[in-house]
């Protein structure tokens, strides 16, 4: 089982070393499965409200512009034709989901070997005690620099939503705070270093193992 040391919000080790369940730390990255989850999570982004008008939506057009024979014009039977300015769209796009789906095993197989690859490049620290008493931001900066992280991109991973944390990250550029409970493949990925919280371990080691 993989070990790691555990350190305080400071950047020193506390001269804890705790075991990381191997099956949700330690296992073989699969890039297939890591793509499907990301190519999802993606789509699932997308609001999908792009809209155009067929011929049937464009207003006016219910008479026939000229007769049919004898003018030496092209026959034409609405001016709302796709064929005319200010006429309909042909195969335009319409208010549709791009929702993807996969299956729950999957999805926590992606992010175990998310989790299992930032271990393993050693991009993934664990903090014992990461809280604040209240939302400042010069406490998120302080935390980063004692992991050297301060000119990365860095994702704190929490016990639950603890909103100060939360605050305190969100205004600094490159930095996002998010719980145990909403973990994910491309936020871990995007990231170049994760700050584990020694008490969100057991939870995901729950909910992934």
């Amino acid at each position: 089982m993989p070990t790691v040391a555990v350190y305080n919000l400071a950047g020193q080790a506390t001269g804890e070393q705790i075991e990381l369940n191997e099956s949700v730390f330690g296992v073989e990255f699969n890039e297939a499965v890591v793509h499907q989850a990301v190519v999802m999570q993606l789509a699932s982004r997308r609001q999908g409200t792009a809209a155009t008008k067929t011929r049937s939506f464009v207003r006016g057009g219910g008479r026939k512009p000229w007769k049919q024979k004898g003018t030496g014009r092209a026959r034409a039977g609405s001016i709302r034709s796709p064929l005319w300015v200010g006429g309909g769209t042909v195969f335009g796009p319409h208010p549709r989901s791009y929702k993807l789906g996969m299956p729950r095993k999957a999805r926590r197989l992606a992010i175990r070997c998310a989790l299992s690859a930032k271990l393993a490049a050693g991009e993934l620290v664990v903090v014992d005690g990461l809280a604040f008493d209240a939302p400042k931001t010069k406490q998120v900066v302080s935390l980063l620099k004692g992991f050297d992280a301060a000119e990365k991109k860095a994702l704190i991973i929490t016990n639950g939503d603890v909103e100060n944390v939360e605050k305190s990250a969100r205004n600094i550029p490159g930095v996002k705070a998010l719980s145990n409970e909403t973990l994910n493949v491309i936020d871990l990925l995007h990231h170049d270093k994760v700050l584990l919280s020694k008490d969100a371990i057991t939870r995901i080691e729950e909910v992934l193992a």
